[in-house]
């Protein structure tokens, strides 16, 4: 016997996300990929980076100017009153002058830095939020179906913000680069033997720093990975809120979503030990100096071998460079999470597969021919064909069902018709032209699918109806009545105009499905493919919707319609019946020659019916 213990759901998610981020985590972030990355971000925003660092040189040159100033206010301002017993009027207003003028070009340039520096920032995290998103829809459904929508999430939102999070600090950084070499000049014209004793610390600074980020950037890595794992869990737990409610599981999804936050928790936990440890040793280390210089300055003064001036210039420089230092270490800081998130959002912007379009058009309007040819099609990570050698045609303005178990191929088929997938073998061609050599906008003008599932957006009745497309009001309102949607929509408290919610919570399942048909058909499509569209629909609604359909199908503007079917009434509107069965077609007829010579087919349709009969 196995002694392997079984993996419940909710371990199993928990495993594979803490698996995935360890992996992220033991990969660590070299510092060629920072600077790499840094010189990306640079070459992107080259002018206003320019700029954010000129206002940041002009801070630390200030900066250090206003140390000079320090100095020689105490030599010819300060110390000559004691002396005397009163102050030189013009000594004073030069030094008040010099103060001044020093702190508003220092203002100056903590408004450039930070200013333009921020417009960096946030410039390239919409450009690189635009290029994700364009890359999510550019690539295949294959593609998303590989990929779970709180990682997709994560990337888009956490990993780009995370990438470029080192940008805020860097400008002040370059900046205090300058400062920090124009501190040291200063400090070795006003005396060398405080300058060399003060800059001892400097090495075991840096030494730290070292240290510093060799501990932190894996664990900044690790928690970084984890930050998509838990938005991966929360999203999957806000999509199943229905399922999770009705069948009591609210304990067991807080339990799943509480293991994958505690281990971020415990990341971050361990990430702010580590700086609790450093931060401090950061921080005394540039005041030992500054002690260190005054101690030693006393008694140089006492001999008289350096000025009063010249020690406090060099004990408050001493106070400025410590700032650069810590400048630098925000940046090495930054630099593992910003080189974990890139590696994220570059394994979006360089995945393969996107879908290719043609350069052929479908001129005119009105129904249109539909040939199917040999298809067959897998899904990357299936065991086997979920459609087989499939073979049919449609005339202009027929209306076709395809009926068949679950698990026959029904969705999948019609997946394929709008290329959302591409078929393994096989063609699809309307009007003649394979629809692998139409333009994108051309497809998309053609043919319009109403999903099995229905999605709306948190927006008004109009845009859901017209996505923001050219659509006059009266079009709304014609497609509206033609699914039987008008009546209700006039009564929702601003008609066209009324906010339907997140996904729209405040219509019911029915209202939503109609919606959605008149989304696809105010577009005057040439091909409708309905999978199931019409699921959530009291009968008598359904048989009004689809005779105003049949109607619309009967002239010669009407769309040719292939609908997924499970209700007699319905498939006996159509002019063909496919019938499914484990991906082939088992038989095609009209419904009633399927119900004379199909046993299968009639036991399928027959047992809707019942089961239908039975809830009443």
């Amino acid at each position: 016997m196995s002694d392997k213990k079984p993996v419940s759901v909710k371990e199993s998610v928990s495993v594979s996300a803490t698996a995935q981020a360890d992996n992220l985590g033991a990969a660590r972030p070299s510092t060629a990929n920072g600077m790499a990355l840094l010189g990306r971000g640079i070459r992107e925003q080259k002018k206003l980076f320019t700029l954010s660092v000129i206002g940041s040189v002009l801070f630390g040159a200030m900066t250090v100017a206003d140390a000079w100033v320090l100095g020689w206010a105490t030599d010819h301002v300060i110390r000559p009153s004691f002396a005397r017993g009163d102050i030189t009027e013009g000594a004073l207003v030069t030094a008040v002058a010099l103060f001044m003028a020093v702190a508003i070009l220092r203002a100056l340039g903590i408004i450039g830095r930070r200013l333009i520096g921020g417009i960096v920032f946030y410039r390239l995290i919409a450009d690189y939020r635009r290029k994700v998103t364009r890359k999510y829809l550019e690539l295949p459904m294959a593609w998303h179906h590989r990929h779970p929508t709180g990682q997709l999430l994560s990337n888009a939102n956490a990993d780009v913000e995370a990438v470029w999070a080192v940008f805020m600090p860097l400008p002040m950084a370059i900046g205090v680069i300058a400062m920090l070499v124009a501190a040291i000049v200063a400090m070795l014209a006003a005396d060398v033997v405080l300058t060399v004793v003060g800059l001892v610390v400097f090495p075991a600074l840096f030494i730290i720093n070292i240290g510093y980020q060799r501990w932190l950037s894996p664990r900044v890595a690790h928690a970084q990975a984890l930050r998509g794992s838990v938005s991966a869990v929360a999203h999957e737990s806000f999509d199943g809120a229905l399922v999770i409610k009705s069948l009591g599981r609210e304990a067991d999804e807080t339990a799943r979503f509480k293991t994958v936050t505690n281990e971020l928790r415990d990341a971050n936990i361990a990430i702010g030990r580590i700086r609790s440890i450093f931060d401090p040793l950061l921080e005394a280390l540039p005041n030992i100096g500054i002690l260190l210089v005054v101690l030693i300055g006393m008694g140089r003064v006492t001999s008289g071998a350096a000025a009063p001036g010249d020690v406090v210039q060099i004990a408050y420089l001493f106070t400025v460079v410590a700032f650069p230092v810590r400048a630098i270490g925000w940046v090495l800081g930054e630099l593992p999470r910003s080189v974990v998130g890139w590696n994220r959002v570059r394994n979006v912007l360089d995945a393969q597969g996107s879908m290719d379009y043609g350069d052929d058009t479908l001129s005119g309007d009105g129904p249109v021919d539909v040939s199917v040819r040999d298809l067959s099609f897998r899904f990357e990570d299936g065991a086997g064909d979920v459609l087989r050698h499939i073979a049919f045609d449609i005339e202009p303005g027929k209306v076709v069902a395809v009926v068949g178990a679950t698990g026959s191929g029904k969705s999948t088929l019609t997946s394929l018709l709008t290329r959302l997938v591409d078929p393994v073998t096989g063609s699809i061609h309307i009007a003649g032209r394979d629809i692998r050599e139409l333009t994108h906008e051309s497809l998309a003008d053609t043919v319009a699918v109403v999903p099995q599932s229905t999605f709306l957006f948190d927006d008004s009745v109009r845009e859901n109806v017209t996505l923001s497309a050219d659509i006059s009001d009266e079009d709304v309102w014609a497609a509206l009545r033609t699914v039987q949607a008008d009546g209700f929509v006039s009564a929702l408290g601003h008609g066209l105009d009324t906010e339907l919610g997140e996904r729209g919570t405040s219509l019911s399942g029915g209202q939503r499905q109609r919606l959605a048909l008149a989304r696809a058909l105010v577009r005057h499509p040439r091909l409708l493919v309905m999978d199931d569209a019409t699921s959530a629909l009291d009968p008598d609604v359904e048989q009004r919707i689809l005779r105003a359909l049949a109607r619309e199908t009967a002239g010669s503007n009407g769309p040719t319609v292939l609908v997924v079917a499970y209700r007699k009434a319905t498939i006996a509107l159509a002019d063909e019946v496919l019938f499914l069965d484990e991906g082939a077609i088992a038989d095609r007829g009209s419904h009633a020659e399927l119900i004379t010579r199909s046993a299968a087919y009639r036991d399928l349709v027959d047992a809707y019916d019942q089961a239908r009969e039975a809830q009443a």
